[in-house]
């Protein structure tokens, strides 16, 4: 849908556009804001913010939300006045089910504390890492003042909690003993990158935001940072699958859920509205609402 949004849409005459894309096209993101950036007329400080925005947003799902989900595909729309959206989702290698992120720019307050207008998925993790939770506020500051001490700190405080005797950190955890989960999330890391440490003591970053926003800070950095700051400093972050809302009428293995037709009915109701709202010429407007209600009225789903 994104992919088709992105070659229907014309800056020019919709005011609205989409970068990026699925896989490799999502890398050429930054470049095609800072085109399209220039084509609405934006400022330089502008677009630099707006290419953050979409910097940002990718990595708070891939690395300060760990359910077990790589990003492959992240769409970027931008508007002639600025406004953004993120339409983003990842996919779970080992039961490959996907969930989707989403992000409106009017209502992004910060972008680590739960930012999401959405996060929409099928599965719900029993335990995953959740770095943007408000439960995680003081796992988020001591994480900070534990990269801002020397390197060599670090390394032991790592070490220290590294399990020698036991395969888990379950046991040590509210509320994890007896649960299987999708990812990792309870393990410390096995390999860090010290120089990331050393880039890190370097930079001395103010707040949560900037840590993660410092090339090189993955998924196994922060995640050894959240069990070092729940397990030697009690500064506990959120495990609580932050996934909220689930659209889906159909399932994804082509196996179609049972009907819900007040779900169908308010999803007709925003097709209609999106349709009667959009920018288009009052002939493509009609018409469009016309194959929708014919659509409807074949297949029975709205109700009486």
């Amino acid at each position: 849908m994104t992919g088709v949004l992105k070659n229907a849409l014309n800056p020019d005459v919709h005011g609205l556009t989409v970068c990026g894309g699925k896989g490799r096209t999502s890398r050429k993101t930054p470049d095609e804001i800072s085109q399209t950036g220039e084509q609405f007329g934006l400022s330089t400080s502008k677009i630099e913010e707006l290419r953050y925005a979409s910097r940002m947003s990718a990595k708070v799902d891939n690395t300060a939300i760990q359910a077990g989900y790589q990003l492959y595909h992240h769409a970027f729309f931008l508007s002639e006045d600025g406004e953004w959206a993120v339409v983003q989702q990842g996919m779970s290698a080992q039961d490959r089910t996907a969930r989707r992120y989403h992000w409106l720019s009017t209502h992004v307050q910060s972008f680590v504390v739960e930012p999401h207008d959405a996060i929409v998925g099928d599965a719900r993790r029993n335990a995953a890492l959740d770095m943007t939770a408000k439960e995680s506020e003081d796992c988020r500051r001591v994480s900070v003042d534990i990269v801002k001490d020397k390197p060599q700190k670090v390394m032991r405080l790592f070490d220290s909690v590294r399990p020698v005797h036991q395969t888990s950190l379950q046991k040590w955890i509210s509320g994890a003993e007896g649960k299987e989960y999708a990812v990792k999330v309870l393990s410390v890391p096995r390999a860090i990158r010290w120089e990331t440490a050393k880039r890190l003591y370097e930079f001395q970053p103010k707040n949560f935001e900037e840590l993660l926003g410092i090339g090189g800070v993955g998924p196994a950095t922060i995640r050894g940072l959240a069990l070092v700051a729940e397990l030697i400093y009690g500064a506990q972050p959120s495990w609580k699958d932050p996934v909220k809302y689930s659209f889906a009428v159909g399932g994804k293995d082509g196996v179609p859920f049972p009907v819900d037709r007040r779900a169908y009915d308010e999803i007709i109701e925003i097709l209609e509205t999106a349709v009667k709202q959009a920018r288009v010429g009052e002939k493509e407007r009609l018409n469009a609402v016309k194959r929708l209600r014919m659509f409807v009225e074949g297949s029975g789903l709205k109700s009486a």
